[in-house]
């Protein structure tokens, strides 16, 4: 682990929200290309023109596979928690929607005459939401089964993840802030109470099954860690996490940093057997590239600011959702306005949408209800160089004009 130079709280969310108004010029970046394109001059798409202006800001809009709406839509900018939208859909891309991930209580032989000679380990596999209640149910299948003693100890395995907690474009102080440890075995967010970030959440979830399992009047000889599993070990118990919809619902509502680097790791591991931060961003890619889109990834969470992604690309991407059975979990998975990250947002507008925020950075992408031809649309809103308060005000005036005038420019 490299040294951090830690951030305070404070500090960082202060830094997060000062406005700094709206800059007047737009980045060299965004000088390549037109201003805008679309079908045709109408109203919508002038006000649309008026709202971005100059601004490092790129917008794309369509329905139904036609682009609407163009405005610098080709510019690769950090996609920040959109990134989520992306891992979404290669996570439904390639399971079920009602997967769930298994977390067992292991041993190397099975116990004998209510005794179990050895240690009993503790082994995850990748549920981002592993609490109290997974190591109680797990404490009450081992008691019904007959153990009363385990002559040795309660292990979290550490394994079959990477225990990695970096990766390009974090500053230095996201660890201790903005993103928990990702580990196969979670426990109770990886969070100490009072919400500090620790990096032992494996060892807290064995000294709590310990706990569990001593007031149900089972020995326990040893005090409980944490390590690598052994080999060769048998399923004494297990539980399932919620369905990866529901997972993923909580993931894109609250924009959970914890839920999405997991289940990079996750899929990172069944894609290319690389549970790694960056094996999960290697996941993402190729899903993003084999639809034919350029995409540049570093991590799960879209905390990196070297992540790069343009607007078209991911109105196309929703289009290919759109088409698949699983588009429409998908868009239950976003968060409505008012709701979620999208609190005190959009409120009456119907809209299904996928927020993101760094420092001067700022993305918006989803669905949302047209009103005038009463059908969904996609779109894709991109900025960086404006401040977060004032990019969310431009983001806000665009849907809330596609939403309530936005019509097929065509002819």
């Amino acid at each position: 682990m490299r040294a951090r130079t830690l951030v305070p709280l404070a500090l960082v969310l202060a830094a997060l929200t000062l406005v700094a108004g709206f800059p007047p010029a737009a980045r060299a970046d965004d000088q390549t290309a037109p201003q805008a394109t679309y079908h045709g001059a109408t109203d919508w798409t002038d006000r649309v023109d008026e709202v971005v202006g100059g601004r490092s800001i790129s917008v794309a809009v369509g329905n139904d596979g036609e682009a609407w709406y163009r405005h610098k839509a080709w510019v690769k900018r950090p996609p920040a928690s959109n990134q989520k939208l992306l891992l979404s859909m290669a996570l439904l891309n390639r399971f079920e929607l009602t997967r769930t991930i298994r977390t067992r209580a292991m041993a190397s032989i099975a116990p004998a005459d209510g005794v179990l000679q050895g240690d009993l380990w503790i082994v995850g596999a990748g549920d981002p939401e592993t609490g109290y209640g997974d190591m109680t149910s797990i404490a009450n299948q081992l008691v019904s089964s007959g153990i009363t003693k385990v002559r040795g100890r309660v292990i979290g395995a550490t394994t079959p993840f990477v225990r990695d907690w970096w990766a390009r474009g974090w500053r230095d102080y996201f660890p201790s802030v903005f993103v928990q440890i990702p580990t196969a075995l979670t426990f109770r967010g990886n969070e100490a109470p009072g919400g500090r970030h620790v990096r032992d959440p494996e060892r807290r979830a064995a000294a709590y099954l310990t706990h569990r399992l001593e007031r149900r009047g089972v020995e326990v000889t040893q005090t409980p860690r944490m390590g690598p599993a052994s080999s060769g070990l048998q399923t004494l118990a297990e539980v399932r996490s919620a369905p990866l919809r529901t997972i993923m619902r909580r993931m894109n509502v609250s924009s959970s940093n914890l839920r999405a680097e997991v289940l990079g790791k996750y899929l990172g591991r069944n894609r290319f057997g690389q549970p790694s931060i960056d094996g999960g961003a290697r996941a993402i890619r190729a899903f993003v590239r084999a639809r034919g889109f350029e995409v540049t990834t570093y991590d799960s969470s879209g905390l990196s600011y070297a992540n790069r992604i343009s607007a078209d690309s991911i109105l196309q991407l929703l289009w290919f959702a759109d088409a698949q059975t699983w588009g429409g979990p998908l868009r239950n998975t976003l968060p409505m306005g008012g709701q979620g990250t999208l609190k005190g947002r959009l409120e009456k507008v119907q809209i299904h949408a996928k927020t993101g925020t760094l420092i001067d950075v700022s993305a918006l992408s989803g669905w949302v209800w047209l009103e005038q031809s009463q059908e969904w649309a996609e779109f894709s809103i991109l900025s960086t160089g404006i401040d977060a308060s004032a990019a969310k005000f431009l983001e806000n005036r665009i849907v809330r004009i596609v939403a309530n005038a936005a019509v097929d420019p065509t002819p």
